[in-house]
């Protein structure tokens, strides 16, 4: 634990009452049906405590806490369990990179310009774009940035996105745009698992698909793309990172647009979040970016430097001029994806994307097998799947037995599927380990 504070209570109320507030104005926000009392800490009424007390207190409530350290979990989902190199923690940890709060002056810092050019390079590699932003707060507010951007850069005032499409962003990207009167056309799912009925003719700012999608099914991008010249507007894709060590790239493959989650590139999973978005698009469409953009040059001495070139927030320009409202990036995350990608480097992006999408084909094919599943789609998927029970199997209740055997399982879905997610942490070991305990319950449950 750091940044232990001794300040007895009397000092904290004496604090508070410089500013003209009581301790209960802090939780004024706070629903009354979830605040915790005093009377559920009793002990902590009567005195304070100490940091070997404190310290004792808090990690007994972490204790509580199921970890993947712990538990050999398959949730994924948008969030997943890959190996983050000990050294990504270490340097972020230092003095030079872990602030009190983001960097607001980036401008005056050669380091933190310096890595920010060198993610926003990794982006363009990685997706075959022209330009990257300084990063997103998650994957969800990119792909919400991204339509606002189409329509900024389109002047229209409706876009069509994928069924495909992660929930919550769907649910961001319309809490985004329909409140300033813009229109969110939603797509279906085929059979297959991929897009269906993409628009043939209508005015649209952009089109919008995921790939791998929510269900991790491999979507055809060229096919998006080619809708979208055909429609005359924006093609854009929402991509993770790591599947693009394997797949062709959406900028070779036509896409405009490209905005995805990058928690996946050594970014703890942290309860959900904090996460990583990522932004890039076609050079054409630069001045549209929201947040900044760091580009390198060279002083009045012919040293490398590194500026911020493009800064389209409220804080830099004038307010009705600007692209966004968001007013910073996540730059201790991006930097850790940073040092994580140059710690891989292509072909350990490459090893980490095939090993996880190996293991994700022996894991289906084996739960296949026993007989108990069926896939939900018949398509190329990675890293995750989802399956459906050849019988009347409460997914559910499969999922809380699980715990008995330290497993957390997939995500029971609303079409009666499990979603699956493995990665390369996962050994043969693991794997046959949940097999067979998903085959013992399911034993278990028919005898009863």
């Amino acid at each position: 634990m750091k940044g232990y504070l001794p300040i007895d209570r009397e000092q904290r109320t004496e604090m508070l009452a410089d500013v003209g507030i009581g301790i209960e104005d802090l939780f004024a926000a706070i629903p009354e049906e979830i605040r915790l009392r005093e009377t559920d800490f009793a002990h902590l009424a009567q005195h304070g405590l100490s940091e070997m007390e404190i310290r004792r207190e808090i990690s007994a409530l972490a204790d509580k806490n199921i970890s993947t350290a712990d538990y050999d979990s398959y949730l994924g989902a948008g969030i997943y369990d890959h190996f983050t190199p000990a050294a990504v923690s270490h340097l972020i940890g230092r003095q030079e990179f872990l602030t009190a709060y983001t960097p607001y002056q980036a401008e005056i810092s050669q380091g933190t310009l310096r890595a920010i050019f060198e993610w926003q390079s990794y982006i363009c590699r990685l997706t075959g774009l022209d330009v990257s932003n300084s990063s997103m707060y998650d994957g969800a507010s990119a792909a919400a940035e991204a339509m606002l951007l189409a329509i900024r850069a389109t002047r229209r005032d409706k876009v069509w996105i994928s069924g495909g499409l992660n929930p919550e962003y769907i649910d961001t990207i319309k809490t985004y745009l329909l409140p300033s009167g813009f229109t969110v056309e939603v797509g279906t799912v085929a059979a297959d698992g991929r897009t269906a009925d993409m628009p043939t003719t209508g005015d649209y700012a952009a089109l919008l698909i995921q790939s791998p999608n929510f269900y991790r099914v491999v979507e055809d991008l060229a096919a998006v793309a080619e809708a979208a010249l055909a429609v005359g507007t924006l093609a854009a894709a929402s991509c993770d990172p790591i599947s693009l060590a394997l797949l062709k790239r959406p900028g070779d493959l036509g896409i405009d647009i490209v905005s995805g989650e990058a928690q996946v590139l050594g970014v703890a999973q942290s309860f959900g979040g904090p996460a990583l978005g990522y932004l890039a698009v076609k050079q054409k469409l630069m001045r549209q970016m929201p947040g900044r953009i760091a580009g390198e040059t060279v002083d009045d001495a012919g040293n490398t430097a590194y500026v911020l070139t493009l800064q389209a927030r409220e804080q830099h320009i004038r307010r009705e001029r600007a692209t966004s409202n968001i007013c910073s990036n996540q730059a201790l995350l991006a930097t850790a994806a940073t040092i994580y990608l140059a710690l891989q480097g292509r072909s350990g992006l490459r090893e980490v994307a095939e090993q996880s999408a190996a293991r994700a084909i022996y894991l289906h094919d084996r739960l296949v097998a026993t007989g108990l599943f069926k896939s939900l789609y018949n398509a190329a998927y990675f890293r995750e799947f989802a399956l459906q029970p050849v019988g009347d199997l409460d997914l559910k209740e499969l999922n809380r037995r699980l715990l008995d055997y330290k497993i957390l399982g997939g995500l029971v879905l609303p079409e009666k599927a499990w979603l699956l997610a493995v990665t390369e942490k996962k050994s043969q070991a693991q794997l046959d380990r949940l097999v067979a305990a998903v085959v013992e319950i399911t034993d278990q449950v028919v005898s009863q």
